[in-house]
């Protein structure tokens, strides 16, 4: 019998007599060596790392989860972006991988997805750089009597910052294209930082107005109705 059959069959034996039986017997080992061949017989044959397979491993349920989680809840967003976001949680996710799992989970590309964005999709994603613009009217005492004045201010969503852009008792398009000037001032514009602007169906926020809002130094402020 090899030395190493002869371990496993002592460590065999000595398993079955236990740790008070073995010391009352002497051997050529001690007892504490026999439960050691034990011990690595187990660990030898539960090894499994022999059997696995070649190739990349599959990826992890919980980073598919993830990569669909991001896809459903930001629709704008394509392959690279949603690479840079798990990058961020410290997942290292190749693009060819996200457009597997996507593709496998029936998601269609940003493009197809951006389409169908729902507005409150749609205000959750640009809510930072998102503000609104309207009038109301007040009545001021004047000289000439009681007078209606239109106010036309602007509101910043995520901050709800509010600033009267101007007061005028009748708004007309020369009016209204330099307080679009007045909003958009690199140093001073209160809509800056904004990127869209929501305004209403009105005729003094005409075409003229809207061309201002799009040659922005910084870029456009790009504008929708509602």
């Amino acid at each position: 019998m090899t030395q190493l059959g002869q371990q496993r069959f002592q460590a065999s034996k000595g398993k079955r007599l236990g740790r008070k039986a073995l010391d009352r017997f002497s051997s050529l080992v001690t007892p504490s060596t026999l439960l050691a061949w034990h011990r690595r017989l187990v660990a030898q044959k539960c090894d499994s790392s022999g059997l696995s397979k070649p190739g990349r491993p599959r990826t992890k349920v919980e980073i598919a989860e993830l990569i669909l989680k991001l896809a459903s809840e930001n629709r704008s967003w394509g392959y690279t972006r949603i690479q840079g976001a798990l990058a961020n949680l410290r997942h290292e996710v190749g693009r060819g991988t996200i457009a597997n799992v996507l593709r496998a989970a029936g998601m269609e590309p940003a493009a197809a997805r951006r389409q169908k964005m729902t507005w409150k999709e749609f205000l959750k994603t640009h809510w930072e750089v998102l503000a609104a613009t309207d009038f109301f009217t007040v009545e001021v005492w004047t000289g000439r009597g009681l007078v209606r004045y239109h106010v036309l201010f602007v509101i910043k969503l995520a901050t709800r910052a509010v600033q009267i852009a101007g007061v005028v008792p009748e708004p007309t398009e020369s009016w209204m294209l330099q307080i679009a000037r007045n909003l958009l001032d690199p140093w001073t514009g209160f809509l800056t930082s904004s990127r869209l602007l929501i305004h209403d169906c009105a005729v003094v926020f005409s075409e003229h107005f809207r061309r201002v809002l799009n040659c922005r130094p910084n870029g456009a402020l790009r504008w929708m109705t509602a």
